[in-house]
């Protein structure tokens, strides 16, 4: 009975949620600079009388609510910072900030997560166990906040860890969970060639560092085709290659960045090693020296197969919602990750595809997704927090 009371207060309590991602889309703030978003958080539980603790291993917020009876302690986690994109979309709550947006839904994240701590506030007389609402900022950016956040303790005392993400490209009012690997781990690199510039019509004058730079992108390619098991799932992508200023000089310098992605960490450090060989082989054979400098991103997200599967379970038995799914792992990172090395628990994705509009995706100009998904985000995560606590 209790669950469908809860269940019924989040369905009534979507205009609420509405009105707190729309706010937040207004005035974005990218990572590491969300100290506007905080302290509308933290007013939030003010006007609720709900304890919580600031500046938590940077911006982050932790808000704690015990119900009366006994039973272990749950964390459920929303991340809350913007991205550094021109918004696009037209919509009349579009960002005010100039080069900065919420396209990657995490307004929506901080929305659920408030009205559930709002909602299981108002029933804790009926409910058992301690919940942990942690608002975590600067998922976007490696480090990010997770990191700095458990190592702060925001998970000390904690039995289980839960999240979501809303996902824009699959089917609004679905769940999606992966047992196992769910979501790869995310690196950067950075590699500067260094040669000889010189005058277009004398090459051999010159170390070309542009066509060098073109045989080192071709060539590491290698490395997920002909060097990693392909048992082992890999992305090797060179996202940007910046070269000369003219077009009748040969430039002396290219710089490239990319990144890597990776389910194992022994293959994450393979790769490293076979970059840097055919990197340093290459320029040997051209005459060049180089940097390379690669950066550890966050790791994979595993979720535990166990909590997994009871996400599925009690999906299963809440109203209105569509039966659970299993994607495939995807290369995408999170930082959530770095949650689940600390603690047992699970990640999902909430479906909240616009079915009247081309479904652009996370991190464009014109993302946007259904924000009556935000119930599904909700009323999921509540029940998956409640029975955690009720069942153990």
């Amino acid at each position: 009975m209790k669950l469908y009371h809860i269940w019924t207060t989040l369905e009534n309590r979507l205009e609420d949620m509405v009105d707190i991602r729309r706010y937040l889309h207004m005035y974005p703030e990218v990572s590491y600079h969300e100290f506007e978003t905080a302290n509308y958080i933290a007013n939030y539980y003010d006007q609720l009388g709900i304890s919580y603790k600031r500046d938590f291993g940077g911006n982050g917020i932790v808000a704690t609510v015990t119900g009366t009876l006994p039973g272990k302690t749950v964390a459920l986690r929303a991340d809350f910072d913007a991205l550094p994109i021109q918004e696009e979309t037209g919509l009349p709550y579009a960002s005010t900030v100039a080069g900065v947006s919420h396209a990657c839904g995490h307004d929506g994240h901080t929305a659920v997560l408030l009205t559930i701590a709002k909602t299981i506030n108002e029933h804790r007389e009926e409910l058992a166990g301690t919940f942990v609402f942690i608002h975590q900022h600067a998922e976007e950016i490696t480090p990010g906040g997770a990191k700095s956040m458990v190592e702060a303790g925001c998970l000390d005392g904690v039995d289980g860890v839960f999240g979501t993400h809303l996902w824009s490209s699959m089917p609004s009012g679905t769940v999606n969970t992966c047992p196992g690997p769910m979501m790869a781990g995310a690196d950067r690199f950075e590699i500067k060639i260094i040669g000889a510039g010189g005058h277009g019509a004398m090459p051999h004058t010159t170390v070309d560092a542009v066509t060098l730079g073109a045989q080192i992108v071709s060539t590491l390619q290698q490395v997920v085709a002909r060097r990693i098991n392909p048992t082992s799932p890999v992305v090797l992508t060179v996202g940007s290659f910046h070269a000369g200023h003219a077009f009748n000089i040969i430039a002396g310098t290219a710089e490239m960045t990319g990144t890597v992605r990776t389910f194992d960490i022994d293959v994450r450090e393979e790769v490293i090693v076979e970059m840097e060989r055919i990197i340093k082989g290459l320029c040997d054979a051209a005459g060049a020296t180089y940097e390379f400098v690669y950066t550890r991103g966050h790791p994979p997200v595993i979720n535990n197969v166990e909590l997994s599967r009871f996400i599925d379970e009690v999906v299963e038995d809440i109203p209105q919602i569509a039966t659970p799914s299993h994607m495939a792992p995807t290369m995408v990172g999170e930082d959530f990750s770095y949650y689940l090395n600390a603690k047992p628990g699970a990640f999902f994705f909430t479906g909240a595809m616009l079915t009247e509009a081309v479904a652009y995706p996370h991190h464009h100009p014109k993302f946007n997704f259904d924000e009556t998904a935000m119930v599904t985000a909700a009323k999921t995560l509540a029940t998956v927090a409640i029975r955690f606590n009720d069942e153990n």
